[in-house]
C-alpha cells in the first residue's frame, strides 16, 4: 500500500514477495539511511584533493575553499548537464535519421505542411523544393545547432519577444547545445567558477539548450518522420498484455526503433509464424516515454510507467522486452533470468551484461525490428507456465499537441487559441498546469501525480501531463472524458463538455515537454494575457522526479518564466544561499523560480496561489465559480 496507489501493480508486488523476486522498490529499502552529505549537496568528488563534505563549526570549507553553495551549485549543475546531454542526444539521433528520410525507404516524411513550417522557422528558402530535399536541409540544420560555438539557438526566436529580451538581458541565450554541456562541465571543474549565482545562471542557459534546442529538435522532427499526433483513444496498464499473443514490450524514449518494431509486427510473415507457435498474433505493448510515442501515433496500449518495467517480465507473458536507451534498469538482466523472457538491447550506447544485444540501424531499420520481432515469436513457445496478468485496464484520449489546441478549439477553418485564452480571462479557467516527471521508489508510485491532478482539475484548472506522470494520470482514469464530470469544477466541466476533451490533457513523452513551452508561446501571441510567458497564470510541477533529465527540465521551465514545484527538493539543503536564490531571488532575474513541496495537495495549492497572483496583475475578475 505503501509502494504504489496501482493495484495491478499492487497485485505483481505480492506475485514478487511470494517468488522472492527483487524489485526497485526491495532496493531502494536495501540502501538504508541516505548519505546525508549527498542529500545536503555537501560532497565534493571533482577533485583527488577530497572527496569534502562540509560540515558546520568543523568544515566548513574544502581542501580548496570552496563553500557549502559553490559546492552544491557544482553539484547540481553537472545535473543539469547530464540531463540535457540525454535529451538532446535523442533529438541529434532524430536528426540523423530524418537525413535517412526518402520516398522509398524505411523513413518518410509523414508531416508535409509542418515541414516547411520547421524550415521556415530554422531560416530555410522553402519554395521550390521537394519533401525530400527540405528534410534533408532541415535535418542539416539541426545538427548545425548542436555544434553551434557562437549566435543564437534557432528555436529560442520562437519565445515571445519579452521573454527573448529577458534572456539576453541576463546572457542566458543558449549559444550552442553541445557547448552549453561543455561549459557547464568546464565551469564546475576544480578552480573554475566559485559564484554559485554565476554558476546558476550557466545553468540556466544550459538548461534552456535543452528545452528550446534539443528536445524541442527532437519533437518536431519525430512529427516530421512519424506524423503530428492528434487525439486518440487507447489503453493503459499491465491487463494490457495478452497471454494467448506474444507479447512484444518496447521499452525507453527514442521511437525510431519503436515505430519500426509497430511496423514490423503487422508483417503477414510474422503473424504466419506467430500462429504456427499457437499464438493468436502479436501484441505490442509500450513502457515509459516509448509507450507515450507509439501511443499517441497509433493508440498502441501503454504496458505502465517507470516503475512497471519489471512488473510486466513478472507476468511471464512478455515474450521480449525491447529496450533503447534512457529509464532501463540494469536489474532487468537478473530478472529476466526467472522468466523465458528475452531481454534485447539495440542500441550501441546502451549495453547491460545478460542481455542479448541487436544493434538497431536506421540504414537496416525495418530489416532489424523484423529481427528484433521474430525473437518474441520464437520464444513465445518457451513460455515456463508461470503466468500472471493482472486484468487491471484503463480507457484513455491521448495525443494532444500545440498544433491541436488550434483545431480542436476553433476548428480547422478558423484555427486559434482564442477561445483558450478567453476562458482564462473570463473566469471559466483559473489558469493551465503542466505536471510531468518520473516515478521515484522514494514515493508512493503515482500517488503525488495524481492527487495533484485531481486538486488542480477539482479548481478549475486545466492540466497538462508528459512522461510517467501521464501514465500515472491515464491509470486513475483522469484521461477519460467523463472525469470532467467526475472530479473537474463547473468551469472546466463547461470546457470539456463542450469541446468533449478529458480535464487532463496528454501532451506526449519527457522529450515533448517543448509542446508544452509552444502552447505558453501560443497563449501569449493570442493576446490579453500578458507579453510574456511569466505573466499567464500557468504554472509547473515533478511531484515524483527522478532523473537528472527531470532537473534539466526544470530548469528550463524556471528559466521561461514558469513557477515550478518539486515533490522533493535538489540535493542543495545545505546550501541556504543557493536555496535561497532558486526559491526567491530567481524570480527577479527569469520570472519563474522553484518552490519544494512533498504533500501534493499542499504543492497543488502553492499553484493555485501563484495563478490566482498572476490573475490579479492582469487585472483577471475572479473565477466565475470560486
Amino acid at each position: 500500500m505503501e509502494r504504489t496507489i496501482d493495484e495491478a501493480a499492487r497485485e505483481m508486488l505480492r506475485v514478487a514477495k511470494e517468488r522472492n523476486l527483487s524489485t526497485a522498490w526491495d532496493r531502494r529499502d536495501q540502501q538504508g539511511v541516505p548519505c546525508r552529505f549527498g542529500v545536503a549537496g555537501l560532497c565534493c568528488r571533482i577533485c583527488n584533493m577530497g572527496p569534502c563534505r562540509i560540515v558546520e563549526g568543523r568544515s566548513p570549507k574544502g581542501v580548496c575553499g570552496a563553500d557549502a553553495d559553490t559546492i552544491a551549485a557544482r553539484n547540481l549543475l553537472r545535473m543539469i548537464a547530464g540531463g540535457v546531454a540525454a535529451h538532446s542526444d535523442h533529438g541529434r539521433d532524430v536528426a540523423h535519421t530524418l537525413l535517412q528520410a526518402s520516398q522509398d525507404g524505411d523513413y518518410q516524411v509523414k508531416d508535409p505542411l509542418k515541414l516547411r513550417r520547421l524550415a521556415y522557422a530554422l531560416g530555410l528558402e522553402v519554395a521550390g523544393k521537394d519533401d525530400h530535399t527540405l528534410a534533408r536541409e532541415v535535418a542539416e540544420k539541426a545538427l548545425a545547432e548542436f555544434g553551434r560555438q557562437d549566435g543564437e539557438l534557432r528555436f529560442v526566436l520562437r519565445a515571445p519577444e519579452r521573454r527573448v529580451e529577458r534572456w539576453r538581458r541576463f546572457g542566458i541565450v543558449p549559444r550552442g547545445i553541445d557547448r552549453e554541456v561543455t561549459e557547464v562541465m568546464h565551469r564546475t571543474t576544480m578552480g573554475v567558477d566559485a559564484d554559485y549565482r554565476n554558476l546558476i545562471l550557466q545553468g540556466l542557459r544550459c538548461a534552456l539548450a535543452d528545452g528550446w534546442g534539443g528536445s524541442m529538435i527532437a519533437t518536431e522532427l519525430q512529427d516530421l518522420l512519424f506524423g503530428t499526433p492528434s487525439p486518440l483513444r487507447g489503453k493503459v496498464n499491465l491487463g494490457v498484455l495478452k497471454p494467448e499473443m506474444v507479447n512484444i514490450v518496447v521499452h525507453g524514449h527514442e521511437p525510431t526503433l519503436s515505430e519500426m518494431v509497430v511496423l514490423a509486427a503487422q508483417s503477414p510473415e510474422l503473424l504466419r509464424l506467430a500462429q504456427a507457435k499457437g499464438a493468436k498474433g502479436i501484441n505490442i505493448a509500450g513502457i515509459c516515454c516509448t509507450a507515450n510515442e507509439i501511443l499517441m501515433r497509433h493508440g498502441i496500449p501503454v504496458a505502465g510507467n517507470f516503475l512497471h518495467q519489471e512488473l510486466a517480465v513478472m507476468t511471464g507473458v512478455v515474450d521480449a522486452m525491447v529496450v533503447d536507451v534512457q529509464c532501463i534498469m540494469p536489474a532487468l538482466s537478473d530478472l529476466v533470468r526467472h522468466f523465458h523472457t528475452v531481454l534485447v538491447t539495440t542500441s550501441p550506447k546502451a549495453k547491460i551484461p545478460g542481455a542479448e544485444h541487436l544493434e538497431f540501424s536506421e540504414e537496416r531499420a525495418l530489416e532489424v525490428a523484423k529481427e528484433i520481432v521474430r525473437l518474441g515469436v520464437e520464444n513465445f513457445s518457451r513460455r515456463n507456465g508461470q503466468v500472471y496478468v493482472p486484468k487491471e485496464t484503463m480507457d484513455l484520449i491521448a495525443g494532444f499537441t500545440a498544433e491541436s489546441v488550434f483545431y480542436f478549439l476553433g476548428g480547422r477553418y478558423r484555427a486559434t487559441y482564442r477561445p483558450l485564452n478567453d476562458a482564462i480571462i473570463d473566469g471559466r479557467l483559473r489558469g493551465v498546469a503542466g505536471i510531468v516527471g518520473c516515478n521515484n521508489p522514494k514515493i508512493t508510485q503515482d500517488f503525488s501525480h495524481v492527487e495533484m491532478a485531481k486538486e488542480l482539475i477539482k479548481n478549475d484548472v486545466l492540466v497538462v501531463v508528459t512522461g510517467c506522470a501521464a501514465i500515472a494520470e491515464a491509470k486513475a482514469g483522469l484521461l477519460r472524458p467523463e472525469a470532467a464530470f467526475e472530479l473537474a469544477g463547473k468551469g472546466l466541466q463547461e470546457i470539456c463538455e463542450a469541446v468533449g476533451i478529458p480535464p487532463v490533457l496528454h501532451v506526449g513523452s519527457c522529450v515533448d515537454n517543448s509542446r508544452i513551452l509552444i502552447t505558453l508561446t501560443n497563449m501569449v501571441h493570442e493576446g490579453g494575457l500578458g507579453e510574456d510567458i511569466s505573466d499567464i497564470p500557468a504554472a509547473g510541477a515533478a511531484p515524483e522526479w527522478m532523473s537528472e533529465k527531470a532537473v534539466a527540465i526544470a530548469f528550463y521551465f524556471v528559466a521561461s518564466g514558469v513557477f515550478t514545484v518539486l515533490g522533493s527538493p535538489f540535493p542543495i539543503e545545505g546550501a541556504p544561499n543557493l536555496v535561497r536564490f532558486l526559491t526567491e531571488e530567481l524570480e527577479d532575474v527569469v520570472g519563474g523560480k522553484f518552490a519544494f513541496e512533498p504533500d501534493p495537495i499542499k504543492a497543488a495549492h502553492l499553484m493555485l496561489e501563484h495563478i490566482e497572483r498572476k490573475r490579479h496583475a492582469l487585472k483577471l475578475p475572479a473565477p466565475m465559480y470560486a
